[in-house]
């Protein structure tokens, strides 16, 4: 079974994933319903971006250490580069970073989110990826895969990604790769793919991927944003420049989703992993899913119902 089939199905009508609103149009909708992303061109300033880039230098440096905040290394770089962000391929869970939060509520972002999730507007997940230069090794591949495996809460409809490039993002340094229209498809099952051990902690794949679905390259320049369907089936290639590709996203969900149980559903044994983290990190004797969703959700707009 798959946790998915809970309240995946959005309500009948033309436009099933996305809200009546006053700023999409007719043919933006109808692209995000037929393919499940949404690519907006120059949405967020060069000055926010450079914000965020000088915060995420000040954690790489540990000169500010948000609580709750995990910070991805590549430890065997750590010897030759120390402190730095030449080390870091990720920080995570940002919401207790006030410089870095201010990405998800920036009012050129939120308007856009809206059309997905409603007036009650959840942040969910948050990211700044790093990726590495790393030819050779693979380390920094990220296979593909859809977001929805990670979440205990639904429906999918009512959940989007806003991802936006700190800098201009191709094929060379690792751009994200889409498979339009995947988001009608049911959650499949996840894991580690058979990558030699090349694959980072919680970089889970496909086990089973269709390489028979075309996939799409999205090239985008520094402040492009794209908005995706939590069941769109995306991932990232490898940095092949001497430079680092960076991104800033959010998971936004309406605060009217609810949470769901996936035990003996294909999201199981990723509880139990993220159980296990969480539990060596603050020393916690029993840690439920939904209260690890709870620590990282923030409210954004609106009011705080569910989630």
């Amino acid at each position: 079974p798959t946790s998915a089939q809970v309240s995946v199905v959005p309500h009948s009508g033309r436009f099933c994933y996305t809200l009546d609103n006053d700023l999409l149009s007719p043919e933006q909708r109808q692209f995000y319903e037929d393919n499940g992303y949404l690519l907006i061109r120059n949405l967020v300033s060069d000055q926010d971006i450079e914000r965020f880039r000088k915060e995420f230098t000040r954690i790489c440096k540990r000169e500010v250490k948000p609580p709750g905040v995990m910070i991805m290394k590549d430890e065997s770089l750590k010897s030759q580069f120390g402190q730095s962000e030449k080390v870091v391929n990720k920080v995570q869970d940002f919401q207790e970073d006030e410089e870095l939060f201010r990405y998800c509520t920036l009012p050129e972002v939120l308007k856009y989110v809206e059309c997905f999730t409603g007036p009650n507007i959840m942040a969910m997940h948050t990211m700044l990826i790093n990726k590495l230069p790393d030819s050779e090794q693979q380390t920094f591949l990220h296979p593909m895969h859809q977001d929805l495996h990670y979440f205990p809460f639904r429906p999918a409809s009512r959940i989007v990604c806003a991802w936006t490039a700190m800098e201009r993002a191709d094929q060379d340094n690792g751009c994200l790769v889409v498979q339009p229209g995947t988001h009608r498809t049911a959650l499949k099952p996840h894991g580690y793919p058979d990558l030699e051990g090349k694959t980072n902690k919680l970089f889970h794949g496909l086990l089973d991927e269709d390489e028979t679905i075309p996939k799409v390259h999205l090239v985008m320049e520094k402040g492009d944003t794209v908005f995706f369907h939590p069941l769109l089936i995306h991932g990232s290639g490898i940095n092949r420049t001497s430079g680092f590709r960076k991104s800033i996203s959010c998971h936004f969900a309406s605060s009217e989703c609810h949470y769901i149980d996936v035990k003996n559903t294909t999201q199981e044994d990723l509880e139990k992993e993220l159980q296990e983290m969480v539990s060596k990190k603050y020393n916690a004797t029993s840690v439920e899913l939904k209260d690890i969703w709870n620590f990282r959700a923030r409210l954004v707009q609106g009011e705080r119902i569910n989630l």
